[in-house]
């Protein structure tokens, strides 16, 4: 294989968070293949997360299952000295690790919004703290990157659509999205690349009930000018790119992945 052939993340170590399952594990998987080392994160379901190594070592790449709940930061703090131990340092962080809590307003109990804000927001921030703090500490390694560091934050449309029976996941999303703007912008400056992916309908076992049958996935399609609901996939291949020196000039950007989701579909006959 040819210098101009060789994989895009050769060398490189990835971190990506709730990778056992679902969005996680099709980028786990999409970054090895891509030449990448692949930390495969997560909370619970140790059997998904070793089966997803194993799958990745079967095709030939290189990967380890570490546990933590991203929303602890010393659990976290471990997870990243066990990974620089055995590996020497990270290049890519994916945050990609959420839940769902769902209520009506009137109903959602404190606990249930803590938590999903503990995960789906804290945890990022968390997780992206330690990142930058090696990222700074190594710097670029040309040979590697042109920058010292990336990070992916997986966020959703409902960053910029609102969800009535999940304030707290919306308000999670929203906050990543400042997040990640924000660290763009004071990261710029020590080569650190820090964007975003906000999926729309995506095949995943958080969403079964939406897409499952024929009645429930005509439903969604009305959701989604491109008519069809988006696969791990789709999510995996874009992590790639920004993940990738191709994308050496993006950051502090969302790349909706979405189907056209937030192309407000209900004025597509002009309202």
């Amino acid at each position: 294989m040819s210098d101009t052939q060789k994989p895009v993340l050769k060398g490189q170590r990835a971190l990506v968070t709730g990778a056992s399952s679902g969005i996680g594990a099709a980028i786990a998987k999409a970054l090895a293949a891509a030449g990448a080392k692949v930390v495969v994160n997560y909370a619970g379901g140790a059997d998904r997360a070793h089966a997803m190594v194993e799958k990745i070592r079967a095709a030939g790449g290189e990967a380890m299952a570490i546990r933590a709940d991203v929303s602890r930061e010393d659990e976290v703090e471990a997870m990243f000295a066990e990974m620089i131990e055995a590996w020497g340092s990270v290049d890519i962080l994916v945050n990609n690790a959420g839940l769902q809590k769902d209520a009506p307003l009137v109903e959602m109990s404190l606990a249930d919004w803590q938590r999903v804000i503990d995960i789906n927001l804290t945890g990022q921030f968390l997780c992206s703290r330690a990142a930058v703090r090696e990222f700074l500490r190594r710097g670029v390694v040309p040979e590697l990157s042109h920058v010292a560091g990336k990070i992916i934050c997986i966020s959703s449309v409902h960053d910029v659509i609102p969800w009535a029976g999940h304030v707290n996941y919306a308000t999670s999303k929203g906050g990543v999205s400042m997040m990640m703007k924000t660290m763009a912008q004071e990261l710029a400056p020590q080569r650190i690349r820090v964007n975003a992916i906000s999926p729309g309908a995506i095949k995943t076992p958080i969403n079964t009930a939406a897409w499952m049958t024929p009645e429930a996935e005509a439903e969604l399609l009305k959701l989604i000018p491109a008519r069809r609901v988006g696969e791990p996939d789709d999510i995996a291949r874009a992590t790639v790119w920004l993940a990738s020196d191709d994308s050496d000039y993006v950051t502090g950007a969302t790349l909706y992945v979405d189907g056209g989701m937030t192309l407000y579909p209900g004025f597509d006959q002009g309202g």
